[in-house]
């Protein structure tokens, strides 16, 4: 019998540490053959090129499909969703894969679940039904969920969002978010290993910033926000930061070049990585004292740790929220209240007892769970969509 193939898509540096333990699970299992796409920036030099990160954990990769331009302009994402719209739809033609694989609400996920539906390729999505009101990522994520065929959410109440847009209830999965399989299956490096790895100043509270462009708002609010949060970093004297670069959204450039000036600007406070991979960022979060930005994974994995985490902005406006994240505004004195508040002792004492609702009861292993279901189950009929009402609830 032939083996089943699975077509997986990798776009970021994010969604490939999510997808990590799946693709060792796929690629380990004899009756499924493992077709690992990178796109995106990951083919990007300026990004850190992290498709030799994929390369250095042992994956074969499929195709390397190039879709970024070198503006990262509104219209430049639009081009880039049309290139790739182009692109893999050849490359699916020739393909034929059984199943599509796709994570998130990246804008490049769109064009690709798009294809496989115009080549009658199933498509199955991980981490639907969530909502971040303050990026275009809330619409690229919904169209996902309505072009796919099979749903992995990451918690109940993101299983039932899906199932309101109707969803087929016995395609919708919920055994928790698979990059926290890192808990339970990635060793991290020690506190020394790490403060050698990054050369982090010794005895001085350190933080992990994050920060991503908010695209559902303008150019001009986003680089005063940008402002903003280095303002408030700056009246922290004793703090050193520990920068990742922000994606490749609109606008990304423009905030990795900010964060570039206030490194040289201040040599001694902070550092800026193009790319940490997923082994050291959760080091991180495991080690370092606080995290502030707007990354996901402040919502998603930072609980894990219980590391406090300074949520800027709106752009996670709407996910689910454990008692680690402190929200503020995007001014400067909001976010330096919520890090006076996060560095605190009575904060962090606070957060010994938490759970992070992204966990489930899987205990590392919900990206094996993930690949029986693609395993397993028939592909005949789901392509056949029709729509599932939910009964109203008094």
């Amino acid at each position: 019998m032939r083996c089943r193939r699975l077509y997986v898509v990798t776009t970021t540096r994010a969604d490939y540490g999510l997808l990590y333990w799946l693709l060792r699970e796929i690629d380990e299992d004899p009756d499924l053959e493992l077709m690992l796409v990178a796109t995106g920036s990951h083919l990007s030099t300026e990004f850190g090129l992290t498709v030799r990160e994929i390369e250095r954990d042992g994956f074969a990769i499929h195709r390397r499909i190039e879709i970024l331009l070198a503006s990262d302009s509104r219209s430049a994402m639009s081009r880039a969703m049309g290139l790739a719209m182009l692109t893999f739809g050849d490359a699916l033609a020739q393909d034929r894969p059984d199943l599509v694989v796709v994570l998130g609400d990246r804008f490049e996920i769109v064009p690709v679940a798009l294809a496989a539906v115009v080549e009658g390729i199933p498509v199955a999505h991980l981490h639907g039904g969530e909502t971040s009101r303050g990026a275009l990522d809330e619409y690229f994520r919904h169209a996902v969920t309505k072009l796919s065929s099979i749903h992995f959410p990451a918690t109940e109440p993101y299983r039932q969002r899906i199932l309101q847009m109707g969803e087929d209830p016995r395609l919708t999965f919920n055994f928790g978010a698979p990059g926290l399989d890192h808990l339970w299956r990635t060793p991290l490096l020690s506190r020394d290993a790490l403060w050698e790895t990054l050369r982090l100043p010794p005895g001085r509270p350190t933080a992990i910033v994050t920060y991503h462009p908010v695209t559902g708002e303008s150019n001009q609010t986003a680089d005063a926000q940008v402002e903003a949060l280095l303002r408030a970093l700056e009246s922290f004297d004793d703090l050193f930061v520990v920068f990742s670069k922000a994606n490749a959204d609109t606008g990304g450039r423009a905030i990795n070049e900010r964060l570039e000036g206030w490194c040289e600007q201040y040599p001694k406070r902070g550092r800026l990585f193009d790319n940490l991979g997923h082994r050291l960022y959760l080091s991180c979060l495991r080690h370092l004292d606080l995290m502030i930005g707007n990354s996901s994974s402040g919502l998603v994995e930072a609980p894990s740790f219980h590391l406090p985490v300074v949520n800027v902005g709106c752009r996670q406006e709407g996910r689910i929220q454990a008692r680690n994240v402190i929200s503020v505004d995007c001014t400067n004195r909001d976010i330096h209240q919520g890090i006076s508040r996060a560095l605190g002792s009575q904060f962090r004492d606070e957060l010994v007892e938490m759970c992070n609702p992204y966990e489930g009861e899987a205990n590392g292993n919900v990206s094996r769970m993930i690949k029986d279901i693609l395993k397993s189950l028939p592909l005949d009929a789901i392509l056949m969509k029709k729509h599932f009402h939910v009964p109203e609830t008094s």
